[in-house]
């Protein structure tokens, strides 16, 4: 790859690697390519036009102050930032640059975020809304039953196949992010009602794909926003006014094995995730739990 190598080739091979070496998912890669965008945008305007090789660590500087100035929020900030390094990490193996101009550059402080959970008694409130009578119903029900049973996320919900359930052993085979594959072990209830769910599914026209386990009325393979949506209407009718979505039953399912004693790294390994930092923000998000916890079981309490 040579030095001067033009913005639509650097994007075009970084896109590979994130695919081919990196083996990231296309939500994944879709969202760095996001940040590459910004970045290229930035840097190919009137007064600049500078190839991903000539930009400077104070080039970068002058994007994060414009960032800044354009989306304030620190989060998303924080977030492109994750893509950008990883871009210039790409160019340094690539030896596009010797030196990596955001080596030095510090995310913004975005505090302590902890995530929306529901309380058992709302989960069953969200699934009592359910309208069982109607053709979406044993669906809606599998769909809840089995992020809040499992710990799913949205894209591996939509993604799980039949040949994924193994039944007499009540776990799942969730290929996650990376395309990592873990066993989930799930309960009987979702199990039941991703059965009833299936002796429905069964009347209907498979049109994407028959592996497939949750589908559309139209029957193809749900969407991410479909998810979202189905969700966001059962809270509505359910009187729920917490700001929730498809990732809220995965933090509640976290929270419940944790607040029950559940090993921290047994949650890890269920939620697919790779460090144990990540697993640990759920420790923090009932204290009171954790006290009584201590006081109960450490003999110099």
């Amino acid at each position: 790859m040579s030095p001067g190598i033009n913005w639509s080739d650097a994007v075009r091979d970084f896109e590979t690697y994130l695919r081919l070496e990196k083996s990231l998912s296309s939500n994944s890669i879709e969202a760095y390519l996001h940040d590459i965008t910004s970045l290229r945008e930035y840097f190919s305007g009137e007064g600049r036009n500078k190839k991903p090789a000539e930009i400077t660590y104070n080039d970068l500087q002058d994007y994060i102050h414009w960032l800044n100035s354009s989306n304030p929020n620190p989060r998303t900030q924080a977030r492109m930032l994750s893509g950008i390094r990883a871009f210039f990490r790409y160019l340094l193996i690539e030896g596009v640059i010797s030196e990596n101009p955001s080596a030095l550059i510090e995310s913004p402080k975005i505090g302590f975020h902890l995530p929306e959970v529901l309380s058992l008694a709302e989960i069953e409130k969200l699934i009592d809304t359910i309208d069982l009578s109607k053709p979406e119903g044993h669906r809606n029900k599998a769909i809840i039953e089995t992020l809040y049973g499992a710990g799913l996320r949205v894209s591996e919900l939509v993604n799980l196949r039949l040949t994924d359930i193994h039944k007499a052993e009540g776990f799942l085979v969730i290929t996650g992010k990376g395309n990592k594959q873990r066993m989930v072990p799930i309960g009987s209830k979702a199990l039941k009602a991703i059965e009833l769910y299936l002796e429905q599914r069964r009347r209907f026209r498979v049109i994407h794909d028959e592996n497939i386990v949750f589908l559309n009325r139209r029957g193809r393979k749900l969407t991410r926003v479909m998810i979202f949506t189905i969700i966001k209407d059962l809270a509505r009718k359910a009187g729920i006014r917490k700001k929730i979505s498809p990732h809220t039953l995965r933090h509640s399912f976290a929270t419940h094995l944790i607040e029950a004693g559940a090993d921290l790294r047994a949650v890890q390994e269920m939620l697919g995730h790779e460090s144990i930092l990540t697993t640990e923000i759920y420790t923090h998000i009932d204290r009171t739990f954790l006290r009584d916890t201590l006081v109960m079981f450490h003999p110099r309490a």
